[in-house]
């Protein structure tokens, strides 16, 4: 490499820096099964506002349905059924708690969905705070994808 791309490659960061180095590297299919890559870290995207008093908060059904209007741009199916939402917990505030993963550590949207689904769920009648965190244990395995999911994949 010469001296302009050593300094970009210094400028993009390790995290960076580590994938274009992965990507530009040519491997066997045997040396990419055993690769270990880092994880992009663990971060949460945040939305909303307190819910006010004497307001009803939303209903879990109505949280599971909207979750279910959001979908992997890369696989034409919802993000619930393809099994990325790991917990939804909500206070009796209306404030909403998301872990959700994807289905790699690599993904060129890790960070959008999180704040899209953030975003969503704060528009959303009944909530008030949201916290959306990106996890990546347990790691995302198709076993977590809901028959709904598997019947639309066979079609694909």
């Amino acid at each position: 490499m010469g001296n302009n791309n050593d300094k970009e490659t210094k400028e993009i960061g390790a995290t960076e820096s580590r994938l274009l180095e992965a990507m530009s590297a040519p491997i066997s299919a045997a040396e990419a099964l055993d690769m270990s890559f880092e994880p992009v870290p663990e971060y949460s995207a945040y939305a909303g506002t307190e819910l006010e008093a004497k307001k009803n908060k939303a209903k879990m059904f109505d949280i599971i349905e909207l979750l279910k209007t959001i979908t992997d741009p890369e696989i034409p199916i919802n993000i619930y059924d393809m099994g990325l939402i790991y917990k939804i917990d909500q206070k009796d505030n209306g404030d909403l708690y998301v872990e959700m993963t994807l289905t790699a550590p690599t993904c060129p949207i890790a960070g959008v969905i999180p704040q899209q689904v953030a975003d969503a769920l704060a528009a959303m009648e009944g909530t008030g705070k949201v916290e959306v965190r990106l996890v990546w244990d347990p790691a995302w395995t198709p076993d977590k994808l809901s028959d709904d999911a598997k019947e639309l994949l066979e079609l694909i």
